[in-house]
């Protein structure tokens, strides 16, 4: 159950011993994957507790202020899992989400005068009837996958294209270093990945089995935090299902998903060396090696 951030502060002393609980800059990193979370959290509207002493799973209401001065009241837990599928900045604010999708506030039902004799007398309305459940929904899979083995590399007409510069240029830099087909963006798998039975990593190493993702947290900072964060990793366990492994580049400090993670700042010839050494890590030197280009480094 959340409690006021200065009752669990209180609390937190007394378990820990401590005057401070946890001193400034506990969580500094962890809290820098949300760049917007701590543009709105403001330490004079929490008793002075800097965000940063905050774990990110406290069970504790915390007050925060958006850009457009709307302050409300929520868990580091429902702040950070709020991004969904909208890009907007509106998306960390309730009030603001509220308003850009043009919602107003219902109004109370009124309620009949007290007092008359009439009203006493009145029979009282029959109970509405139930609403029946909606039927479960069934997700309707796209047609256009290829009946492919499991694990199968392909060029997907459903894969959107490139998100960033920077994927194009990761993918250039690769490319000069190792020998793969640069068409193939999708992969085979053996559930449904919403309503797809193919997953679309950011590069395809076909013979490899290997997909790198590039990830960044966005202008807004709503990439990969959050439920896209959850979403991520579940990417990553059915493309290991279907026999892949995952390298994941992850900038803008967001951290590691997987064994294989690399954390870096940009695209430059230290990444692509730090990524050809994980390759090695996952299938071996003796077979990374054997794709990379004539007078790349070994």
């Amino acid at each position: 159950m959340p409690e006021p951030v200065d009752a669990w502060w209180e609390r937190r002393r007394a378990s820990t011993g401590r005057p401070v609980p946890y001193p400034v800059g506990s969580y500094r990193d962890e809290w820098a994957r949300y760049p917007v979370l701590v543009k709105q959290y403001h330490p004079d509207l929490n008793r002075g507790i800097a965000l940063s002493q905050v774990p990110l799973a406290a069970d504790v209401w915390l007050l925060w202020e958006c850009d457009a001065g709307h302050r409300f009241i929520a868990t580091p837990e429902e702040q950070r899992m709020r991004p969904g599928r909208e890009r907007r900045r509106s998306t960390w604010c309730p009030t603001c989400s509220d308003l850009a999708r043009g919602r107003t506030p219902r109004p109370l039902p009124m309620r009949p005068p007290i007092g008359r004799p009439q009203d006493a007398e009145a029979p009282a309305p029959p109970a509405p009837a139930p609403r029946p459940k909606p039927a479960k929904r069934v997700p309707r899979l796209c047609p256009v996958t290829p009946d492919l083995p499991v694990g199968e590399p392909f060029v997907s007409t459903c894969a959107p294209a490139p998100a960033s510069a920077a994927e194009d240029s990761l993918r250039a830099a690769l490319l000069e270093r190792l020998s793969f087909d640069p068409a193939q963006n999708a992969v085979r798998l053996r559930q449904p990945f919403f309503e797809h039975l193919e997953a679309w990593p950011d590069l395809v190493l076909g013979d490899l089995r290997i997909a790198i993702e590039y990830d960044t947290t966005g202008r807004h900072g709503l990439e990969h935090v959050g439920r896209r964060e959850q979403v991520d990793a579940r990417k990553d366990r059915l493309l290991r299902n279907a026999g892949w492994e995952v390298v994941r580049i992850r900038t803008g400090r967001l951290a590691p998903l997987g064994p294989y993670d690399v954390e870096a700042a940009g695209v430059s010839g230290r990444l692509v060396d730090r990524v050809v050494d994980r390759l090695r890590d996952v299938r071996g030197p003796l077979l990374v090696d054997a794709y990379l280009r004539d007078g790349s480094p070994a």
